[in-house]
């Protein structure tokens, strides 16, 4: 009962998307962590037409909350970063997670790996480019 509890709490609060404005790659404050982990050659994160998810993010929110295991959760908060590359031809590479709870992070990484869909690719002066897509899930249990 305590695992549907926190996922409900989890969908229904607190649970956060965003994208964050950084100018650059290299000014995340989890760049040290992605250039080991992605090939950021040649991303974006500020794009003239950012990528679009089929059905807007509230179709993305859903699917993701359906993808998600189930886990329990020791810690009081979560503040996990998940980062993905949307590519040229609107597939998502290169899923990494951050955050100060690991299976939480395993978790969100594998939902976002589940999403077998394509997305309308971000654009630059009209042409297709290679975008990290940058979203936090936040949780404050009291």
């Amino acid at each position: 009962m305590k695992k549907i509890l926190l996922v409900l709490a989890v969908l229904f609060s607190t649970f956060l998307f965003s994208q964050s404005e950084y100018r650059s790659v290299s000014q995340l404050p989890d760049y040290e962590i992605l250039k080991k982990k992605m090939k950021l050659d040649d991303v974006v994160t500020r794009a003239d037409t950012p990528p679009e998810f089929p059905g807007g993010m509230e179709n993305f929110k859903r699917q993701f909350a359906e993808k998600m295991d189930i886990i329990d959760v020791k810690s009081k908060s979560i503040d996990t970063k998940v980062y993905f590359i949307v590519e040229k031809t609107g597939y998502v590479r290169s899923v990494t997670a951050t955050g100060s709870d690991k299976k939480h992070s395993d978790a969100a990484e594998a939902a976002v790996r589940r999403l077998f869909v394509k997305w309308k690719p971000a654009t630059v002066n009209g042409e297709p480019v290679r975008y990290l897509y940058t979203f936090p899930l936040t949780l404050k249990k009291s």
